[in-house]
């Protein structure tokens, strides 16, 4: 690709997850895009949750000094006058990944071309190979529904279509389309949109009419035509504006440009538009044939290297005298009507006996041929080579379905991948085009084939199709795939099959008489397959000194964690660690929140790296950062272990042992001395706020293999477990940035109480103290107030831990308790200088404090919170939004919760993502009624028409408000609600709303994106 060309596609508007102090009137600066795999392609962040995601795509910034040139004369002006009337804005959402596009949300620029029928023509990188859903904006600020009726399969050309109707206030005028007028030398104007937010005319001059079309990498690009160059500027948002000459006549398309700061823009000639313009009018359909063969131009002197004669090279010269080069085949498709008898390099010479140079007229040719056979006679090394061809019908081999299962979107591969990577599209396996939930591969949301499933080839989609009806859910197969990237190797993965939280199988169907995907669903999940119990034995480790301390090998068990839907903003969508097994005979196995963050989810449990059965959640602990979770025991035929946890807290300095798996998940053992113990305070992530562990304890090792550990023990020669290792999720570093976790020890004496309760059949309904401590010495508490009498004590009572702590910050809605500031004394009357000391909390409804407050002395009761209702149990999916109650992470980071209503995240390509909806954001009104709970939000929102207007009072996380106005749609954004339901097997139940009426029943969730804030749509 050249690397200094870039699409004129529409900008992508970069929200961040947390909005900056700033009312969302004041638009920030756009940032545009580079060439994407994914063509006009958005960042996965959103969101980031998933249904997110791949992380942030690359972006640049462009300079966005336009050229104007010398002032227009009065002729320009009353030219560009008449042009403005005919150009729109466009405003559009992908609603789904297909083909080389994915979801997004932009904006881009068309032009009338036909008032009466309401026809506007623009670039398919604009329309894409999919329908979208948006409207256009004319330049009186009117504004109605636009949908794409047409786009081409390979040239940078769509036509859209609106209601004339609907435009009341303005008279409606089209644009001739004059492909014959483009000259070199010719004067233009492009008139189009900056970046979608004001209109730009900006001023050139033709230079050439024989470029090349650009290439931008992966995703799509145009081929088979010359392009036009020009000197212009344009910039983000000018895709699909007209080029104009004096007289006011569509001349040709803006396309794409330079992206190194050189003033040159490429244009698409109209002459193929124009054609498929009239045949659209004349209700034909729009004939377009192939031979599956990249053409370039390339000039006479390199022809002759290639081989063209000179007798040739005379007459065509002599033809054409205005030519300076001949068309070149590039690309052959394996197993295509050109394979075997085309070759690359081969310089075409005639086409059924006529002469030709031009991409025109080969294109005309082609086109009207379909199904039908050609004579070409090319040159190849000087030597006359005649072949006869089939065209082929070239939209036969574009897609125009897809179908979603699994969490997963799939087609059939394209012309338009198969022609840059040369890949044959005979039975070359389906295409995965969005790689989210079961089909979860590394490295890449897109690009992937499915050659095999549960050892059945897929060659295409209806043998796919066929293959998934006849997997059960929760079913384990082999699956193969290759990357469109590397189609050499062929990779082998085991796939767990989700045909519960996303249980329909559904067939999306491109309608391009009303715009839409239409969607039928095509066969129900066979049911799970009754376990097996199965055996096995776990591995010896032969070599260490520590035979009874390794031994703890037989109480770890792998475990996997599936999240369907990103909640309480954790980023990830699938999570994989080491837990370790406490009971036995129970199945109870405790494991950090930084794998099992919250109870939707799927748990697969690895035992002896041999047998896997399904877990699920049993306790989340609020602050200390571990979770209990069971599998069914009698499935399980090994010599598992329960780990035996010392009932002494572990000392500073003490050895150990360090037993942990590491990135290769394999089991690593050193011995060790504790270095450290001390309180810690995991930094919270200030873009998304999301579960991190507060007032403990953390144990740190003189061992470089703890760093390299996520999961793990410390454990005595005995085989007693004296700390747990975990992983810790803390802060993300920036919009779009990297995760950062933090590896440290957790000692066991605090897990008994609670473990105790669980194994005897109970389930902790803690209660807590909604806030977090810090750590002060005592120069500081003298400073502060605290009494000699009070200093004496500690250095008696404590002598290794000479300190208290402080209310570093009181969770939202905390009343009558401690404020920040106080420094704690005592709790019902016991001294506080070490985190366990606060675990009294936990089964009192009220704690006696002694405080230090304002240089005071005093006491007062305080009150405690609780936990059962700081897990998300109830979820709704918005216009794509994710809403629920402000998670526990909120609530520590906020001073006031505006509302129950809390933004999580938001998918890609829906109207939340278009209208600015962004994660944190709180809803406090639906078109002026107050919603401050969700049943309001249901009851207010189920009132909203389809495909109309609502607004929404919202709160920034900054305390800043504003209103949103958005659109609804339902057809691609139904609102469904998820409730936490223990009578359930995966412990949630499903309840759709259809028009404002509840249906209940099992839906399909949307495939996820690859990060928290973009998630796509399962269109």
């Amino acid at each position: 690709m050249d690397p200094s060309t870039k699409r004129k596609q529409p900008p992508f508007s970069s929200t961040p997850e947390r909005p900056p102090k700033r009312r969302p009137s004041q638009s920030p600066d756009m940032a545009h895009l580079k060439p994407h795999k994914n063509g006009i392609s958005a960042s996965q962040s959103e969101t980031p949750n998933g249904y997110g995601s791949s992380e942030e795509m690359d972006m640049e910034e462009v300079d966005e000094t336009f050229i104007h040139g010398p002032a227009d004369t009065a002729e320009w002006q009353a030219t560009i006058e008449n042009v403005v009337r005919n150009v729109v804005s466009i405003h559009f959402c992908q609603t789904c990944a297909f083909d080389t596009d994915t979801a997004i949300s932009s904006e881009a620029t068309g032009f009338v071309v036909d008032a009466e029928r309401g026809y506007i023509l623009t670039n398919r990188h604009v329309v894409g190979a999919g329908p979208f859903w948006g409207y256009c904006i004319f330049d009186n600020h009117e504004e109605c529904d636009v949908y794409p009726v047409y786009r081409d399969p390979v040239h940078d050309f769509g036509i859209l279509r609106f209601d004339p109707k609907a435009i009341k206030y303005m008279p409606l005028a089209a644009l001739t389309l004059r492909p014959d007028l483009a000259k070199v030398g010719v004067e233009i104007r492009v008139v189009g949109n900056d970046a979608g937010e004001k209109l730009s005319i900006l001023s050139g001059v033709i230079s050439r009419l024989d470029r090349n079309a650009p290439e931008y990498g992966e995703g799509y690009s145009d081929f088979n035509t010359n392009y036009i160059q020009a000197a212009a500027a344009a910039s983000g948002g000018s895709s699909g504006s007209p080029v104009v000459n004096i007289d006011g006549f569509a001349v040709a398309l803006q396309a794409g440009g330079r992206a190194d700061g050189a003033a040159t823009d490429y244009f698409l000639p109209l002459d193929r538009p124009l054609r498929a313009l009239e045949c659209i009018r004349e209700g034909k359909h729009v004939d377009r044939g192939t031979i599956q063969t990249q053409w370039v131009i390339k000039a006479f002197d390199e022809c002759r290297r290639l081989g063209l004669s000179p007798e040739w090279e005379g007459k065509v010269r002599e033809q054409f005298p205005k030519e300076t080069g001949m068309l070149v085949a590039e690309v052959i498709l394996p197993k295509g009507p050109g394979h075997e008898k085309l070759e690359e390099g081969d310089v075409l010479v005639k086409v059924n006996g006529e002469l030709l140079t031009q991409f025109v007229k080969l294109d005309d040719i082609l086109d009207s041929s379909v199904g039908n056979k050609v004579k070409l006679l090319v040159q190849r090394g000087g030597s006359d080579i005649e072949v006869e061809l089939d065209v082929e019908d070239l939209h036969a081999i574009t897609p125009d379905r897809f179908v979603s299962v699994a969490g997963a979107a799939f087609h059939d591969l394209s012309y338009q991948q198969a022609r840059l990577y040369a890949v044959t599209l005979k039975d070359a396996g389906v295409y995965c085009c969005e790689a989210s939930g079961s089909f979860r591969f590394e490295g890449s949301e897109s690009g992937w084939l499915i050659h095999t499933i549960d050892n059945k080839p897929t060659p295409n989609l209806d043998t796919f199709i066929e293959v998934m009806k006849g997997v059960p859910d929760r079913s384990r197969v082999v699956v193969t795939y290759k990357h469109l990237r590397d189609m050499h190797t062929l990779n082998t993965s085991i796939m767990l099959v989700d045909r519960h939280w996303h249980k329909q199988m559904r067939l999306a169907v491109r309608n391009d008489v009303t715009g839409v995907w239409d969607f039928s669903e095509i066969g129900e999940p066979l049911p799970p397959q009754a376990p097996v119990s199965r055996r096995a034995n776990f591995i010896q480790m032969e070599g260490t000194k520590h035979p009874a301390a390794v031994d703890i090998i037989r109480s770890f068990v792998r475990v996997s964690a599936n999240l369907p839907v990103k909640l309480d903003g954790f980023p990830k969508a699938r999570k994989i660690g080491f837990g370790l097994v406490i009971d036995a005979e129970k199945g109870l196995v405790v494991v950090s929140r930084a794998i099992v963050p919250y109870d939707m989810c799927d748990i697969s449990i690895t035992i002896a790296d041999s047998i896997i059965v399904d877990g699920k959640v049993v306790f989340m602990h609020p602050l200390q950062n571990y979770a209990i979770i069971q599998y069914d025991p009698s499935l399980v035929q090994a010599p598992v272990k329960s780990a035996k946890l010392a009932t002494t807290p572990i000392k500073q300095g003490e050895e150990t042992i360090f037993f942990g798996f590491n990135q290769n998940l394999r089991p690593v053992v050193a011995k060790t001395a504790v270095t450290d113990i001390t309180t810690v305070a995991i930094p919270a992530s200030v873009s998304t706020p999301r579960y991190r562990a507060v007032n403990l304890d953390a144990i740190t090792v003189d061992t470089g293999l703890s760093g390299q550990c996520g999961s793990g023990v410390l454990v005595a020669e005995d085989g007693t477990v004296q700390a747990l290792w975990l992983t810790y999720l803390g802060e993300r570093t920036g919009h779009g940035g990297k995760d950062i976790e933090y590896h440290l020890g957790f000692a066991t004496p605090a897990l008994l109480p609670i473990i105790d309760e669980v194994k005897s059949g109970g389930r902790p309904n803690l209660r807590i103290l909604n806030l977090e401590m810090q750590t002060i010495q005592m120069s500081q508490c003298r400073i502060m107030g605290v009494d000699e009498k009070w200093i004496e004590r500690i250095e008696k009572e404590d002598p290794e831990r000479h300190q208290l702590f402080m209310v570093r910050k009181v969770d939202a809605g905390n009343r009558d308790g401690l404020a920040e500031g106080d420094i704690l004394l005592t709790l019902n009357d016991n001294l506080i200088t070490r985190v366990d000391g606060l675990d009294v909390m936990y089964n009192h409804q009220v704690l006696k404090a002694t405080i230090i407050r304002k240089q005071q002395e005093i006491t007062l009761d305080v009150p405690t919170v609780p936990t059962s209702e700081l897990e998300t149990d109830r979820v709704v999916v918005f216009c794509g939004a994710v809403l629920h109650r402000p998670h526990h992470a909120v609530r520590q980071q906020i001073s006031k919760v505006h509302s129950d209503i809390y933004v999580s995240t938001r998918m890609r390509g829906s109207p939340s993502y278009m209208y600015g909806l962004a994660p944190t954001n709180f809803i406090l009104a639906v078109n002026a009624v107050p919603t401050l709970d969700m049943g309001s939000f249901i009851r207010e929102t189920s009132k909203i028409p389809d495909n109309t207007y609502f607004r929404l009072k919202v709160m920034t996380f900054d305390n800043v408000p504003w209103v949103a106005t958005m659109k609804k749609n339902e057809h691609y954004f139904p609102t469904v609600e998820f409730v936490k339901d223990s009578s359930m097997r995966e412990g949630w139940r499903r309840v759709s709303y259809e028009g404002g009426l509840v249906k209940k029943g099992e839906g399909e969730l949307m495939p996820e994106g690859a990060d928290m804030e973009v998630e796509t749509v399962d269109a």
